[in-house]
Protein backbone atom coordinates (compact mmCIF):
# COMPACT_ATOMS: atom_id res chain seq x y z
CA UNK A 1 0.00 0.00 0.00
CA UNK A 2 3.31 2.20 0.65
CA UNK A 3 4.69 2.17 -2.53
CA UNK A 4 1.92 0.97 -4.81
CA UNK A 5 -1.13 3.03 -3.89
CA UNK A 6 -4.39 2.83 -2.31
CA UNK A 7 -6.09 1.70 -6.10
CA UNK A 8 -4.31 -2.12 -5.06
CA UNK A 9 -5.87 -2.37 -2.32
CA UNK A 10 -9.28 -1.28 -3.25
CA UNK A 11 -8.85 -3.59 -6.38
CA UNK A 12 -8.01 -6.48 -4.33
CA UNK A 13 -11.04 -5.73 -2.13
CA UNK A 14 -13.33 -5.71 -4.49
CA UNK A 15 -12.38 -9.49 -5.94
CA UNK A 16 -12.29 -10.98 -2.06
CA UNK A 17 -12.51 -13.03 -0.51
CA UNK A 18 -10.21 -15.29 -2.31
CA UNK A 19 -10.08 -19.14 -1.99
CA UNK A 20 -6.15 -20.37 -0.39
CA UNK A 21 -5.55 -22.01 -4.12
CA UNK A 22 -7.06 -19.58 -6.08
CA UNK A 23 -5.31 -16.37 -7.09
CA UNK A 24 -6.46 -12.79 -8.50
CA UNK A 25 -4.89 -10.03 -10.08
CA UNK A 26 -4.86 -6.33 -9.71
CA UNK A 27 -3.22 -3.42 -11.82
CA UNK A 28 0.22 -2.27 -10.91
CA UNK A 29 -0.31 1.25 -9.29
CA UNK A 30 2.17 2.76 -8.77
CA UNK A 31 4.82 0.29 -8.66
CA UNK A 32 6.88 -0.85 -11.92
CA UNK A 33 5.13 -3.84 -12.97
CA UNK A 34 1.78 -4.21 -15.10
CA UNK A 35 -0.13 -6.54 -12.51
CA UNK A 36 -0.10 -7.92 -8.94
CA UNK A 37 -0.86 -11.01 -8.39
CA UNK A 38 -2.95 -12.26 -5.22
CA UNK A 39 -2.67 -15.49 -3.72
CA UNK A 40 -3.50 -15.88 -0.43
CA UNK A 41 -2.03 -18.52 2.00
CA UNK A 42 -4.62 -18.33 4.74
CA UNK A 43 -8.51 -18.00 4.94
CA UNK A 44 -8.47 -15.49 7.68
CA UNK A 45 -5.93 -13.04 8.84
CA UNK A 46 -2.95 -14.25 10.98
CA UNK A 47 -4.09 -17.30 11.12
CA UNK A 48 -1.37 -20.55 11.43
CA UNK A 49 -0.69 -22.26 8.39
CA UNK A 50 -0.62 -25.84 6.69
CA UNK A 51 2.68 -26.48 4.10
CA UNK A 52 0.14 -27.82 1.90
CA UNK A 53 -1.74 -23.44 1.89
CA UNK A 54 2.40 -22.77 0.35
CA UNK A 55 2.00 -24.74 -2.46
CA UNK A 56 -1.37 -24.03 -3.59
CA UNK A 57 -0.77 -20.47 -3.37
CA UNK A 58 2.39 -20.67 -5.15
CA UNK A 59 1.00 -22.76 -7.78
CA UNK A 60 -1.83 -20.27 -8.34
CA UNK A 61 0.05 -17.48 -8.39
CA UNK A 62 2.38 -19.38 -11.45
CA UNK A 63 -0.86 -20.37 -13.02
CA UNK A 64 -2.25 -17.08 -12.84
CA UNK A 65 1.21 -15.43 -14.61
CA UNK A 66 0.89 -18.68 -17.05
CA UNK A 67 -2.91 -17.52 -18.21
CA UNK A 68 -1.44 -13.70 -18.23
CA UNK A 69 1.38 -14.29 -20.23
CA UNK A 70 3.64 -13.17 -18.21
CA UNK A 71 7.44 -13.24 -18.48
CA UNK A 72 8.50 -12.62 -14.84
CA UNK A 73 7.08 -12.77 -11.92
CA UNK A 74 8.65 -11.96 -8.17
CA UNK A 75 7.74 -14.26 -4.62
CA UNK A 76 8.01 -13.03 -0.74
CA UNK A 77 8.79 -16.09 0.88
CA UNK A 78 5.02 -17.35 1.01
CA UNK A 79 3.49 -18.19 4.63
CA UNK A 80 6.92 -17.48 6.31
CA UNK A 81 5.16 -14.15 7.97
CA UNK A 82 2.34 -14.51 10.52
CA UNK A 83 1.31 -17.90 8.78
CA UNK A 84 4.29 -19.53 11.07
CA UNK A 85 5.82 -21.25 8.68
CA UNK A 86 9.35 -22.40 8.79
CA UNK A 87 11.62 -20.26 5.70
CA UNK A 88 13.31 -24.04 4.82
CA UNK A 89 10.37 -25.62 4.39
CA UNK A 90 8.52 -22.60 2.33
CA UNK A 91 11.21 -22.24 0.11
CA UNK A 92 11.47 -26.38 -0.70
CA UNK A 93 7.74 -26.24 -1.70
CA UNK A 94 8.05 -23.49 -3.42
CA UNK A 95 10.99 -24.08 -5.59
CA UNK A 96 9.07 -27.94 -6.27
CA UNK A 97 6.34 -25.02 -8.31
CA UNK A 98 8.51 -23.22 -9.76
CA UNK A 99 10.41 -25.91 -11.36
CA UNK A 100 6.69 -26.84 -13.59
CA UNK A 101 7.14 -23.51 -15.00
CA UNK A 102 10.75 -22.74 -16.42
CA UNK A 103 9.17 -20.31 -18.69
CA UNK A 104 9.13 -17.93 -16.35
CA UNK A 105 11.90 -15.90 -14.98
CA UNK A 106 10.92 -16.31 -11.03
CA UNK A 107 12.26 -14.18 -8.58
CA UNK A 108 12.61 -14.38 -4.94
CA UNK A 109 12.69 -11.34 -3.07
CA UNK A 110 14.01 -11.97 0.49
CA UNK A 111 14.41 -8.97 3.07
CA UNK A 112 15.38 -11.60 6.09
CA UNK A 113 18.43 -13.01 5.95
CA UNK A 114 16.89 -16.61 7.09
CA UNK A 115 14.66 -16.81 4.09
CA UNK A 116 17.55 -15.80 1.50
CA UNK A 117 19.83 -18.74 3.04
CA UNK A 118 16.96 -21.31 3.02
CA UNK A 119 16.72 -20.51 -0.60
CA UNK A 120 20.31 -20.62 -1.28
CA UNK A 121 20.21 -23.50 0.57
CA UNK A 122 17.52 -25.45 -1.58
CA UNK A 123 18.91 -23.80 -4.85
CA UNK A 124 22.00 -26.05 -3.96
CA UNK A 125 20.40 -28.93 -3.14
CA UNK A 126 18.69 -29.14 -6.42
CA UNK A 127 21.75 -28.33 -8.63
Amino acid sequence: KLKGGEEIEKEAKSKAPIKVGNAIFTTGGKLKCKYVIHAPTMERPAQKIPLENVKLATRAALELARKLKIKSIAFPGMGTGVGGIKAEEAAKIMLEEFKNFKELEIRVIAFEEELFQAFQKQLNLCS
